[in-house]
């Protein structure tokens, strides 16, 4: 396959609704997402219509992942409390959780862990949204899933290539679709509403240098991802550790002891959160 036109990967990746691999829960979300207008009541009927659904996005709510003191027992409250960029995050990650392990075993894990560090890094900067960098870790990657499920075959050439040739997921994703997960994520999120800083820190993940908008918080994710990796945890499609970006490494201005304490907080959280996740 030589590398895909971008006009036509983009146009493909945004009808995600007409790809026939799409499963049925993922296409009526997004239908609901793209919807500008959609409101949290809407949202909550939708989620409150899916027992599935409705289980995984509690049982998320109340995980190690968001540490909330008190129980969180109905979708009405769990929408009400963190908001609606936050919920349709959350959606749209429990919703292609189950395709993520198929995809690419690992991958859920990786995710989950930058999604755990991103939210730990925007506390210590005293981010005021900590939760929405939290949900832009948690889908940095989903549009590795999308490329899995629009062309099954070759995104695992693509996969075997990167591992084979020791070169990155993303270098390996250019020369064979033209552009990246990164880029395709990004795209979804805008098609999806998602604010627009959030979209930036997703489509930027891997060029943070790139960020007008929202430079800490893609600073925050890709320091995230990097961290990740070199810790282990999961697979995301290549056995690199990335180095870290000299602009985001400057803008966060970590100390040694910052450091320790992301992986300590990063360690703890995934171990429990595996384990609900499992049970």
């Amino acid at each position: 396959m030589n590398s895909m036109d971008p006009k036509a990967l983009r146009s493909r990746v945004e009808n995600i609704s007409t790809i026939p691999t799409i499963p049925s829960v993922l296409k009526q979300l997004s239908t609901i997402i793209e919807n500008p207008k959609i409101s949290l009541n809407e949202i909550s009927h939708f989620v409150s219509q899916d027992p599935a659904l409705t289980t995984k996005i509690l049982q998320m709510v109340n995980s190690a992942l968001y540490g909330f003191p008190g129980r969180i027992s109905s979708v009405n409250h769990a929408v009400m409390l963190l908001g609606l960029n936050v919920v349709k995050g959350l959606l749209l990650s429990v919703s292609v959780f189950e395709i993520m392990h198929k995809a690419m075993i690992g991958l859920r894990e990786h995710s989950i862990g930058v999604a755990i560090a991103s939210k730990v890094l925007a506390r210590m900067k005293g981010l005021k949204e900590p939760e929405e960098v939290f949900v832009a870790g948690l889908l940095h990657d989903v549009g590795k899933v999308i490329l899995t499920l629009s062309w099954p075959e070759e995104y695992d050439r693509t996969v075997k290539e990167a591992e084979s040739s020791g070169i990155a997921i993303f270098d390996a994703e250019r020369s064979r679709f033209s552009e990246t997960h990164a880029a395709v994520a990004g795209w979804l999120a805008e098609k999806w509403h998602f604010p627009r800083k959030l979209c930036e820190c997703i489509a930027n993940h891997h060029r943070p240098q790139t960020s007008s908008l929202a430079p800490l918080e893609t600073a925050i994710v890709h320091m995230a991802d990097v961290l990740v990796k070199a810790r282990g945890l999961g697979y995301s499609g290549d056995r690199l550790v990335p180095d870290v970006n000299a602009k985001a490494w400057e803008t966060l201005a970590l100390s040694e002891a910052d450091l320790r304490e992301i992986l300590k907080e990063l360690e703890d959280s995934v171990e429990q959160t595996e384990e609900e996740f499992r049970a």
